[in-house]
């Protein structure tokens, strides 16, 4: 669980297992997004759930841009996350703030890579989706 996870990011990005946001990410979109911060792992726990027995149509379907241990990082249709809001019940500022992790994540994979402005470009015209592959055997 996301438990021993710190929601101000202060000191743990420790509980990627419940979701692959890091706490850098986490840290950003608590400053800027209209939900409380101590609700975003749950929030984030929820997506990864939703996503995670997704990720083959994810490889089929979108643009994989990054692909770690833990998680893969893909480019889909700008109105995505209206679809993953529907199907879970969020609210508009839940969905707001999920998208908004994902696509500071996308960020930061970038830069890992020298690539965030190519990502960051890329986002200008499409979402980001990090799914977590921790429990996966493959690959």
């Amino acid at each position: 669980m996301a438990d021993d996870e710190d929601p101000s990011g202060a000191g743990s990005a420790s509980s990627t297992d419940d979701y692959p946001i890091d706490g850098s990410a986490l840290v950003k979109t608590a400053a800027l997004a209209s939900v409380p911060a101590e609700r975003l792992p749950s929030l984030l726990a929820r997506v990864q759930a939703d996503l995670s027995p997704r990720i083959d149509e994810y490889r089929r379907r979108y643009e994989r841009i990054a692909t770690e241990p833990d998680r893969e990082t893909f480019l889909v249709e700008p109105d995505h996350w209206e679809g993953v809001g529907e199907r879970l019940g969020l609210t508009d500022r839940e969905r707001d703030a999920v998208a908004r992790a994902h696509e500071t994540a996308v960020e930061r994979a970038g830069s890992g890579q020298t690539r965030r402005e190519e990502f960051e470009t890329a986002l200008e015209i499409r979402s980001g989706v990090v799914i977590g592959t921790a429990d996966e055997d493959d690959d």
